[in-house]
């Protein structure tokens, strides 16, 4: 399969999305500035495709480092597709508008390209990102989220988000979602960890089959941020099978890792902080796995996650990953 850097996939709902995309996750130990810094070199260096969401706090950051690239005249708003999530303390029905408002405001854009609903998690709602209860565990809202579904609905009929999808859902919750009675528009994406060692097989067939992409996020690994990572997880980018193919194609094995989500067709995200890293992204472009290397990279599954699950374990629209 050849791709080009300025390849997109279409969506079931007609738009089409850039297959590869630049995240601005930052975390809390990183000057939110510098996700402004990488996003306008991301652009420099040629991706069309950003992702951002209310609770990374970035949003600001991000919709400078746009309208910046289009006062210079390297891009038309037209030419970036922006992606927002709607944060698990937004999920009641009359909240969901709210919390595209308030992003669209601090990114000074007139809308979105794509919406996702970030988790399948509902918390309680206020000024809290993560609100804690006196047993400092995190206070849980039980909302309906076929009627949180609606609510997006009816904001991509408003314009204010061209399209919607979710984050983070098992094949139970989408099924939830496109059995829904009265279903207007059906996820075009669904946002997922997904990596050599977790490489959602089972979970790409379903979405294929129902005509919904799948988006892989920490397609490295992670970037070993202790509040997210599982610690007894193994760095990916050192496993010795990368290592030797990334020497066959003289290529790094992060190249060789994000090439082997596009070959399987994902749209992929990746997070890079300096102009070397962010360069050497687009690279992806540049080679071809052979048949027999993407067998040999499926070979790494053991359905391993580097994203500590446990705060949501007690909630009640929690479904454990999908085993594989």
């Amino acid at each position: 399969m050849a791709l080009s850097k300025d390849r997109g996939i279409t969506l079931n709902d007609g738009n089409k999305i850039p297959i590869l995309g630049f995240g601005t996750y930052t975390p809390d130990t990183v000057p939110k500035s510098k996700c402004e810094e990488a996003a306008k070199i991301a652009i420099e260096f040629g991706f069309r495709h950003i992702d951002s969401a209310y609770v990374y706090q970035t949003e600001e950051h991000v919709g400078r480092a746009v309208r910046a690239k289009i006062a210079d005249g390297t891009i038309k708003r037209e030419d970036i597709f922006y992606t927002g999530k709607l944060w698990s303390t937004f999920h009641r029905p009359e909240l969901v508008r709210k919390c595209i408002e308030e992003s669209l405001k601090k990114l000074q854009f007139d809308y979105m390209d794509l919406f996702l609903m970030h988790n399948p998690y509902s918390m309680k709602p206020g000024p809290d990102l993560f609100p804690m209860g006196e047993d400092k565990k995190l206070m849980i809202d039980n909302v309906d989220l076929r009627q949180t579904w609606e609510a997006m609905e009816a904001c991509k009929d408003a314009g204010l988000v061209r399209s919607i999808g979710v984050s983070n859902f098992t094949r139970q919750q989408l099924e939830m979602i496109l059995n829904k009675p009265g279903l207007k528009y059906k996820p075009v994406i669904n946002q997922v960890e997904c990596h050599p060692y977790r490489n959602q097989s089972k979970m790409l067939a379903f979405c294929k089959s129902n005509n919904i992409l799948l988006e892989g996020y920490s397609v490295l690994g992670s970037q070993r941020d202790p509040k997210w990572l599982n610690p007894d997880a193994p760095p990916l980018l050192e496993d010795s099978l990368l290592v030797a193919i990334a020497k066959k194609y003289n290529k790094s094995p992060a190249l060789v890792a994000i090439r082997y989500q596009l070959q399987r067709g994902l749209v992929v995200l990746v997070k890079a902080d300096t102009r070397e890293q962010i360069e050497e992204d687009i690279q992806a472009f540049t080679f071809q796995l052979s048949e027999e290397d993407m067998k040999s990279i499926d070979g790494l599954h053991k359905n391993m996650s580097y994203i500590k699950a446990e705060a949501f374990a007690g909630h009640p629209q929690y479904y454990p990953p999908d085993v594989e």
